[in-house]
């Protein structure tokens, strides 16, 4: 029975042998480590979709928090730190990418969808406008004795 329980007991345990220590770094003072918060929050894992190296448990972002702490404590300037890693990972690793001739488009398209809304609804407002305040067009002589006839007839048959 002792055996059994300890059997049931290691199996029951043996997933928290397996679970992994997170890193945890030192710091002097709060402000540095709300810096190095900051930091890995704002930096993109090149692993992971859309995730922050914060979040991300990817060997590479492990890597790269080991390196913003590495560089913080050898008294890199948050820029220096971020210009170091997008040199080595590329600008993948930025969520707000620098604005430059290549990422023009992806800056520039957030207004230009907007203005092109606003055209097309300008055209539309516009347009529905110009129909409320045209006038309605004169029936011309033939049309006019054509209506006359039918109203005739109608009239006629309402009558019978």
């Amino acid at each position: 029975m002792v055996r059994m329980l300890s059997v049931l007991l290691l199996v029951l345990l043996s997933p928290l042998a397996q679970a992994e220590v997170a890193n945890v770094y030192e710091f002097d003072t709060a402000e540095q480590e709300q810096r190095f918060q900051d930091l890995i929050v704002e930096l993109r894992c090149p692993k992971c979709q859309n995730q922050n190296i914060a979040d991300s448990n990817a060997p590479i972002s492990k890597d790269m928090r080991a390196e913003v702490y590495r560089r913080m404590r050898a008294g890199a300037s948050n820029d220096e730190i971020v210009d170091a890693l997008v040199a080595r990972f590329g600008e993948f690793i930025l969520y707000k990418p620098q604005v430059e001739k290549r990422t023009i488009l992806l800056w520039a398209t957030p207004a230009i969808a907007v203005l092109g809304g606003l055209l097309v609804v300008a055209g539309v407002v516009l347009r529905a406008r110009r129909r409320q305040t045209e006038p309605e067009p004169a029936l011309n002589a033939k049309e006019q004795a054509r209506a006359a006839k039918i109203l005739a007839e109608d009239d006629r048959d309402s009558n019978a």
